[in-house]
């Protein structure tokens, strides 16, 4: 038991360590707007491309939910800014979609 504690403690800091290091580093130097643009798109283009390759044979029955769904995330993304809800909501639209389309 206590060497498994050891091991936990041990791989928090291997994990915690290489995230925090940066924040300290970066968090006092000051980046023109150029930078901190491109440091803000940064998320959304991780999830475009952990999304994209995927997207339309993540439902092979319903290949419009999965266009409705990338289609409500990208324009909700673009105009709200917001990550979490454009992921949300194109989750239940996706679902939306797909639960009308088996009650025709």
């Amino acid at each position: 038991m206590n060497n498994m504690l050891l091991i936990i403690a041990g791989m928090v800091l291997v994990t915690y360590i290489p995230r925090l290091l940066p924040f300290l580093l970066l968090s006092r130097l000051k980046l023109n707007t150029r930078a901190k643009r491109f440091l803000n798109l940064i998320p959304y283009t991780a999830l475009g491309a952990l999304i994209m390759p995927g997207f339309l044979t993540a439902i092979p029955e319903s290949p419009l939910a999965a266009v409705l769904g990338l289609s409500f995330a990208i324009v909700y993304a673009w105009y709200k800014n917001s990550l979490i809800v454009s992921v949300l909501g194109s989750v239940v639209v996706a679902f939306l979609v797909t639960l009308a389309g088996n009650m025709i």
